[in-house]
């Protein structure tokens, strides 16, 4: 067993569905974990299909519900996006941006290519003072409820097996190996330093 458990983090685009549901997940099972988005605001289905309902970082779940309840309550009720704000609040006040976060972790899980490709490059332009590596690994979630439950299960059983390991850096590799052969999924996988 690692000397110190495992500090993860989960990282979508707008920290509301695919993060959250896996922040929930991993909480659930004790791990040390927090959830972040990389998008410059925050996006939710509005009613038009390519017209979100945009909010700051800053603004909290509570009061995101409380918008949307007023715009078309019934709507955001049916479409489940009410019932993950009910989730995210009772995790958080509000949405995170990975790049005002200067914590340090041993993983960070990350829930579409695009999402890695940021966390990377900000990850890179940081001055290194540590140099502790920080495994970044990319698990493709598509945006919907289900496949967010689905998702976060893999990330959950990949965290499990890294809790258990003592050499991190020589396990994973195996441990993704496994995943993929499971899941038939593939997992882009880096290492940067703090």
């Amino acid at each position: 067993m690692p000397s110190s458990p495992l500090r993860v983090a989960v990282v979508c685009m707008s920290n509301m569905n695919r993060s959250m549901e896996a922040h929930s997940i991993l909480m659930k099972k004790g791990f040390n974990v927090k959830s972040f988005g990389v998008g410059s605001c925050v996006r939710l289905p509005g009613r038009a299909g390519n017209l979100p309902v945009v909010y700051d970082f800053s603004t909290t779940y509570e009061q995101m519900s409380k918008d949307l309840l007023r715009k078309d309550g019934e709507r955001y009720r049916s479409n489940g996006v009410l019932h993950i704000l009910g989730r995210n609040e009772r995790i958080k006040p509000h949405p995170e941006r990975f790049q005002e976060c200067r914590d340090p972790f041993d993983v960070i899980f990350t829930c579409q290519e695009a999402v890695y490709d940021r966390v990377v490059a900000d990850l890179c332009t940081r001055e290194q003072e540590t140099c502790q590596p920080v495994h970044v690994i990319n698990v493709d979630i598509d945006d919907t409820l289900e496949d967010a439950t689905l998702g976060s299960l893999i990330i959950c059983e990949l965290c499990q097996g890294l809790q258990q390991t003592d050499d991190m850096e020589s396990s994973l590799a195996e441990l993704l190996l496994a995943a993929e052969g499971k899941t038939g999924r593939s997992f882009l996988h880096t290492v940067c330093f703090y």
